[in-house]
């Protein structure tokens, strides 16, 4: 008879489950108001049924996660209006990084905005929509590293994870790489030119266009749902 296989327990475990699953709500991997079985993530994590509970506890505190009263916890839905407080608020963290990068960017970190702005720009006249999205964000964990500021970078992180649904359903809509191409260009060309008022004002206004752009996708999908 086969030996059973040892879980692990304890820190390191809690935190292997949290990265996996935080990982898995990003990329769509499990859905908006999936259940979480602890016994499946138990045997996908190799980790005791302590460490995938503790994991799940840390997964909610950042809102990724829900526990419903004796029916255990599943992947937390957002609605519309929620995302939209959530986007108000990463706007000002977002300008916030976006204002500091433009204080204290080198020449060399210029170079490198200006560098992706052009494969941005590359991917988008090629219809290369998996790369642009690729290269959109590691502008924005660019301008965040440059910007320097950990508090906010760790609340963004956090916000974006939450409406990760809203955000694919973007990402997939015809025509709107053409429109965050000039935003992302306009918050490099205000870093370039060293303005932290300009480079607030760009990072703002582009996700002020992301919110723009999910209430007019909701709005066709209830015209549809009428039709």
């Amino acid at each position: 008879m086969a030996a059973a296989k040892k879980l692990r327990s304890g820190q390191e475990a809690k935190q292997l489950v949290v990265r996996g699953m935080r990982d898995a709500i990003l990329t769509g991997e499990v859905s908006p108001g999936q259940r979480l079985v602890e016994s499946e993530l138990m045997e996908t994590f190799g980790a005791t049924r302590g460490s995938v509970r503790s994991a799940i506890d840390d997964l909610a505190a950042e809102g990724l996660v829900e526990r419903i009263p004796n029916r255990g916890a599943r992947v937390r839905r957002v609605s519309l209006d929620e995302a939209i407080s959530i986007l108000e608020c990463r706007a000002v963290l977002e300008g916030l990084l976006a204002s500091r990068a433009a204080t204290r960017a080198t020449d060399a970190q210029i170079a490198a905005l200006v560098t992706l702005g052009d494969q941005m720009t590359t991917a988008v006249q090629g219809g290369d929509v998996a790369n642009y999205s690729r290269l959109n964000s590691q502008l924005h964990e660019t301008v965040s590293a440059i910007g320097d500021q950990e508090v906010a970078t760790e609340l963004i992180g956090r916000l974006r994870a939450q409406i990760v649904r809203h955000q694919f359903r973007l990402s997939m809509r015809p025509g709107r790489p053409q429109v965050s191409i000039k935003e992302h260009l306009a918050i490099i060309r205000a870093i370039e030119k060293r303005d932290p008022e300009a480079a607030d004002r760009a990072a703002r206004a582009h996700v002020h266009s992301v919110i723009d752009a999910l209430v007019e996708i909701d709005r066709e999908a209830s015209a549809n749902r009428s039709a």
